[in-house]
């Protein structure tokens, strides 16, 4: 269900642009037949991949997985279901709160397992994400430093760079959640 979902919101969003297959290969740094096999749901893209092409379409991760459950009543209680994993950077990540243009944010909870690094390419100018840890320890990489983080402890930096997440521990896993804001 998720490669479908995927495939759909971005040949639509694609379409919405204008961009063709070739141009949006361009603006995102994704092979154009990478995308015609995700538009095809015949190949799920890593979250790295689709980290790409959000930020090459200038849109919030989440419009290309979960974009039915954009403008939701704020009373109604929903169950998390969408769950990238990323097996080679050994992340998992829950969309908690898909974004919404009503508030310019989304939130994700993330477990990075032991002894694992994430790195991730820049967003685009203005956004925010803003890190929580909820449990284990972890460091994330701002302006090539590593700043160490423990549970309880919280973090914002502009996301406009490359920066990473990584867990030091050997047996623990750590998570966090992360609210990025697209101004």
């Amino acid at each position: 269900m998720l490669k479908y979902e995927i495939g759909t919101q971005l040949k639509e969003i694609r379409h919405q642009a204008g961009w063709s297959l070739t141009r949006a290969a361009k603006e995102t740094g994704v092979s154009k037949a990478m995308l015609g096999q995700i538009e095809r749901n015949e190949s799920s893209p890593t979250m790295s991949t689709l980290w790409k092409i959000s930020t090459g379409f200038h849109k919030p991760l989440s419009l290309f997985v979960d974009n039915l459950l954009v403008g939701v009543d704020d009373d109604k209680v929903r169950s998390t279901h969408t769950t990238f994993t990323s097996h080679k950077q050994g992340l998992k990540a829950k969309i908690l709160f898909p974004f919404d243009p009503r508030f310019g944010f989304e939130v994700f909870a993330i477990k990075l397992s032991p002894e694992q690094t994430h790195l991730s390419e820049a967003h685009d100018k203005g956004v925010f994400e803003h890190i929580t840890v909820v449990s284990g320890q972890m460091e994330v990489c701002i302006k090539g430093r590593w700043k160490k983080l423990k549970a309880g402890d919280v973090l914002r930096f502009t996301a406009d760079q490359s920066h990473g997440y990584r867990n030091m521990n050997k047996t623990i896993h750590a998570e966090f959640h992360n609210l990025i804001y697209y101004s």
